[in-house]
C-alpha cells in the first residue's frame, strides 16, 4: 500500500502533526456516542506513524466509559485531532478535517458509518456498518 506523510493540526494551530497516511485517503464514520456528536470522518493509521511536532504538552485527553479509547483534543479551540481506538489499540483515528488540503464534504462523500452503538468488543466480535453518510453539493 502506498503512503505519504501528511501533515495535520487543529483549529486554532496550537497543535501540529505529522503522519504516514495511505494513499489514496479512506475515512470512515462511527456513531457511537462520542463520534456522532464529533461528527467526524477518521482516517485510520498505525500509532507509530503519527507523530505530534508542535503543541504535544498541550493536548487533552478524554476517556470515557470503558476507558480503553483515548480522545486528543485542543483544550484552545475545542477540536478533535486523532483518538486511539477501542476496536484497535494498536490504530489512531486522525480527524480527516485536521489534515492540511483535505476538504471533508468533497473528499469523502459517501462514507461508511460504522456501528459503534453496538460495538465489536460488546457484541461478540461482531464488526456492522450502521449505514452510510453522503453530501450532496446543492447545485447555483
Amino acid at each position: 500500500m502506498a503512503t505519504k506523510t501528511r501533515q495535520a493540526g487543529c483549529h486554532c494551530g496550537a497543535i501540529h502533526f505529522e503522519a504516514e497516511m495511505p494513499e489514496p485517503l479512506h475515512a470512515a464514520r462511527c456513531n457511537c456516542t462520542i463520534c456522532a456528536m464529533k461528527g467526524v470522518a477518521m482516517v485510520h493509521v498505525p500509532i507509530e506513524a503519527l507523530k505530534v511536532t508542535e503543541g504535544e504538552d498541550a493536548l487533552a485527553c478524554y476517556r470515557f466509559n470503558t476507558g480503553e479509547a483515548k480522545h486528543y483534543f485542543c483544550p484552545t479551540c475545542g477540536i478533535h485531532c486523532f483518538h486511539q481506538l477501542r476496536s484497535d489499540p494498536r490504530l489512531y483515528g486522525i480527524n480527516a478535517a485536521c489534515i492540511d488540503g483535505v476538504h471533508v464534504y468533497e473528499d469523502f462523500p459517501d462514507v461508511n458509518v460504522n456501528d459503534g452503538q453496538h460495538h465489536a468488543k460488546d457484541n461478540g466480535g461482531v464488526t456492522r456498518s450502521a449505514g452510510r453518510l453522503k453530501f450532496v453539493p446543492a447545485g447555483d
